[in-house]
């Protein structure tokens, strides 16, 4: 497990693309036959990945967590964006196909990653925070989704929200996790963009072509930078930054949340005029 160390809004007014892309930007995930792990100072967020080929990958702690199992006081949500696959939680298997969830509370003591097929593996995306108390286990299939239709063709930013570790679907101690779906022929999210210092957030872009890049937009509104983001990648973004991207083409993205309340609409909205 890596440690991801967070800079201020000081120090990033300062940054070079390097350190902001070093800073904020997570590329090296979904390693064939890998589980990575990045254990990051902005909430004590974990985000990794796990893509097993030849065999099951075991959810570790590590020393970073200085616990007996990875969730012995934290709370998970995993994405597979891959192809099909099972997770087994205490001895439980739960089949995973591709974008189905599963949350997996504190207290979870042996957590592994499998593919149906080691040819065309699973792909886990996982983002945990610290968890106050326990939730059960829980699997959802695109159709336990809460879906929300966002945008227009005018603002090229028609989009598919779809919840589900959140109040109204998969309880959760803090945890907030669902992903979007930017429709072809629309290039924006977030945009108006906003900030929320109740919470921070992570997003993973995924499904962008091989000739694709997005740019991601962050930073306090009045100065603001961008990332050039490829497939599979995640920024971390704290709590004093916008969060906002446009792509080339379509994409999706998993958007996850931890912090002081999970109330999806605690927004502090940027009008566009404001941004800088």
């Amino acid at each position: 497990m890596k440690t991801r160390y967070a800079a201020d809004r000081v120090r990033y007014a300062r940054m070079t693309t390097d350190e902001v892309r070093k800073e904020f930007l997570i590329e090296d995930l979904f390693r064939a036959g890998e589980l990575c792990l990045e254990y990051c100072e902005v909430e004590r967020v974990v985000v990794g990945s796990a893509v097993p080929v030849k065999g099951a990958l075991e959810l570790e702690a590590g020393k970073e967590l200085a616990a007996d199992y990875f969730c012995e006081r934290r709370e998970a949500g995993v994405i597979n964006i891959g192809d099909a696959g099972a997770i087994t939680v205490d001895g439980k298997s739960f089949k995973m196909a591709n974008l189905e969830f599963l949350y997996i509370g504190r207290g979870s003591k042996e957590v592994s990653f499998a593919s149906a097929d080691p040819k065309a593996p699973a792909m886990y995306y996982i983002l945990s925070y610290p968890a106050h108390a326990e939730h059960m286990t829980t699997h959802a299939k695109k159709s336990d989704a809460e879906v929300v239709e966002l945008g227009s063709r005018k603002e090229a930013n028609v989009r598919t929200l779809n919840k589900y570790i959140h109040p109204g679907g998969i309880k959760s101690s803090q945890l907030v996790m669902g992903y979007t779906e930017i429709k072809e022929g629309s290039v924006w999210n977030t945009m108006p963009a906003h900030t929320h210092e109740r919470r921070t957030e992570v997003y993973l872009y995924f499904n962008l072509a091989d000739d694709a890049i997005l740019f991601h937009l962050m930073g306090p509104p009045g100065e603001t930078r961008h990332l050039v983001v490829k497939n599979r990648q995640a920024v971390v973004s704290p709590l004093w930054s916008i969060h906002s991207g446009v792509g080339t083409g379509a994409y999706c993205f998993v958007w996850g949340m931890g912090g002081e309340n999970q109330d999806f609409t605690d927004m502090d909205q940027i009008p566009v005029h404001d941004l800088k």
